[in-house]
């Protein structure tokens, strides 16, 4: 009986390990989304926060895209966001909103090499 215990205990440490180590690929798995979402998140929603982007800033891991505060882009942006999480989970995702009327600031960062899957995969945003 303590064996079979220690075994568990070892393999409980053993597996604890393996997660906090482990790394998703450089790649959109858009199977992680609904066929639903899926439709909406890459026909409608990139789309829209593409035609919306009024800047962008280069950052040493990443970018930062720039938008309109309005209540109705932020919910897209939001949107668009929990559904980039799903997808790619080695973004790092972050959402500023300025103070006194400034604009919306969506932060992509991440793990080296975050930054060139930005610039494959969003190249007509950073232009």
């Amino acid at each position: 009986m303590t064996s079979t215990w220690i075994i568990a205990a070892l393999l409980f440490v053993g597996m604890a390990a393996i997660g906090q180590n482990s790394e998703s690929p450089f790649m959109c798995n858009r199977l992680a989304l609904t066929p639903e979402a899926r439709a909406r998140h890459f026909g409608e929603l990139g789309p829209m926060m593409k035609s919306l982007n009024t800047g962008v800033r280069e950052l040493p891991n990443g970018y930062a895209f720039k938008f309109p505060a309005d209540p109705k882009t932020i919910q897209l942006v939001a949107e668009w966001a929990a559904g980039e999480h799903a997808c790619c989970p080695f973004f790092q995702i972050d959402m500023r909103i300025e103070s006194e009327n400034g604009s919306l600031w969506v932060t992509l960062s991440g793990r080296p090499g975050t930054k060139a899957f930005i610039e494959a995969d969003l190249a007509e945003m950073i232009k």
